[in-house]
């Protein structure tokens, strides 16, 4: 467990928020990962627990790939729960996007985490309403075939301006935005 929570506190700590809301959260995030308690349990909720998701770059370097999430009903980047068995946040990342969209030839832009968000995760008849304190990587599919799965009610590829429609909160756009900037800076 202390290698785990070694590897989470390295990330957090070489994070450079881009915001007020990122630098709340990288702060609350800290917190979170120096208690005693696994803060990769997934039934910890109160207040919450770590999750890790990915904001996948289409191949045509122009479009990021949203779910449309079963049991919250709204549009997000694939990711969930770390389990014990990932060997990295980034790989956990991975995972859950390969097994929501069925994309699995995907590289890692950076290790590096490059976006964090603290959301409410809404109760269910299994788990009470808690805090997903989500940690976002970002890769590059070389394949953009999708194939979606139960916890997926749809699976695209879309363009910033697209993104913005489905789905306008900042916790969305905001990463969205950075990666595309980047990209057309590197062009």
């Amino acid at each position: 467990m202390s290698a785990r929570r070694d590897r989470l506190l390295r990330l957090l700590t070489a994070y450079d928020p881009a915001d007020e809301d990122e630098q709340r959260y990288r702060i609350e995030m800290l917190d979170l990962a120096a208690v005693a308690h696994d803060p990769f349990d997934r039934t910890h909720y109160e207040p919450g627990h770590f999750t890790a998701s990915g904001f996948v770059i289409h191949p045509d370097g122009v479009r990021v790939l949203l779910i449309h999430h079963g049991k919250i009903g709204v549009w997000l980047q694939p990711g969930g729960h770390i389990d014990p068995s990932d060997r990295s946040e980034v790989a956990a990342a991975m995972r859950e996007i390969t097994e929501e969209t069925g994309v699995a030839a995907l590289t890692p832009v950076t290790e590096s985490i490059i976006d964090i968000d603290i959301h409410l995760f809404p109760g269910a008849a299994d788990q009470p309403e808690h805090r997903h304190y989500d940690i976002r990587f970002a890769f590059v599919a070389t394949d953009a075939d999708l194939v979606s799965n139960h916890e997926v009610l749809d699976a695209r590829w879309v363009s910033l301006a697209e993104a913005g429609l489905l789905n306008p909160d900042r916790s969305v756009v905001r990463p969205i935005r950075k990666l595309l900037a980047d990209l057309s800076c590197d062009g």
